[in-house]
């Protein structure tokens, strides 16, 4: 237990200094920007970038384990659509969202920091990519079609495929995936440029999230989001589980590491795509906010099943 500890204490703890700066300082929003556009355009980037085009391409290609986890994220996304729609009477667009708030997790934030070794971070950046390129495919296609100016399928295909291209993170992986299935070996100086960009995504990306969370008031809990929640801190990694036995057997710390990551609260960018679409915004903000807290327990309970061993997968 005290291993945990000093693993999830350092890791939480820089998300509540980021939380109590927040708070204590009254700095307006907008001072996050270009800590934000640091790390999501450059420091992530680099990180999946240098995790992918290191790790061997016969370990990135495992379609198996790629399926499974992503089925994960489908079933978790319609369960908390329809969790929005039976409890808080949500219309389409609305329960888009609160789909994405249960299957999108913190990975691009949380993860780097949370990895258990390195053996860990490989699947962490697959199921990051392959999460990302359904939910930044069915959101925005489900958003389009219920916008009434763009009632247009092609439309809507067009609208994803772009928001998919233009993804650094996405981009950045896929490009690091085809450097190692290629062996092009990087120049020095660029690789250990990477490698300084990669030291400083966790603990920026950790502090910004507390931040983040911290300016991020509410003054009511919609009557949804505590279900949406629990189907992501709960319901979600029970998926990951159970995926993991049916379609494994597979590396002790690639299944670990599927069932971590399912555990992740709401991510940040849950917010950020409710409030572009002007759509769930509160509802948005109070589920990362509870999510991320709440995190603190449910987090710490399974890294402390997994590092005990009481997870183990045949």
């Amino acid at each position: 237990m005290i291993d945990i500890l000093n693993l999830a204490l350092p890791y939480f703890g820089l998300i509540f200094i980021g939380f109590a700066c927040g708070k204590a300082k009254g700095l307006p929003e907008s001072g996050l920007a270009w800590m934000n556009f640091f790390l999501l355009y450059v420091s992530l980037p680099a990180l999946l970038f240098g995790i992918m085009s290191k790790t061997p391409f016969s370990e990135l290609n495992n379609p198996p384990f790629l399926i499974a986890t992503t089925l994960g994220t489908v079933i978790a996304f319609f369960l908390a659509m329809v969790a929005g729609k039976a409890i808080g009477r949500l219309t389409l667009r609305e329960a888009t969202l609160a789909g994405l708030s249960g299957a999108y997790g913190n990975i691009g934030y949380m993860g780097p920091g949370l990895v258990l070794g390195t053996k860990a971070s490989a699947p962490t950046a697959l199921i990051f990519c392959c999460d990302s390129i359904f939910l930044f495919s069915i959101v925005p296609l489900l958003i389009e079609l219920t916008d009434r100016d763009h009632p247009s399928l092609l439309h809507a295909l067009g609208v994803v495929l772009r928001q998919i291209v233009q993804n650094p993170l996405i981009m950045s992986a896929v490009l690091g995936a085809l450097v190692a299935a290629l062996h092009i070996p990087l120049p020095v100086a660029l690789d250990r440029t990477i490698q300084f960009l990669e030291n400083a995504a966790a603990p920026m990306a950790l502090f910004v999230l507390g931040v983040t969370v911290a300016l991020r008031p509410f003054k009511r809990v919609p009557w949804e989001v505590p279900g949406v929640i629990a189907i992501k801190l709960l319901i979600h990694p029970l998926l990951a589980f159970g995926l993991m036995l049916l379609f494994g057997p597979f590396a002790q710390p690639w299944a670990a590491t599927a069932v971590l990551m399912a555990s992740l609260p709401p991510a940040l960018n849950v917010f950020v795509i409710a409030r572009q679409n002007d759509t769930w915004i509160e509802p948005a903000s109070v589920a990362v906010l509870i999510g991320t807290f709440a995190s603190v327990v449910t987090l710490t309970s399974v890294m402390w099943v997994i590092q005990t061993g009481r997870l183990a997968f045949p």
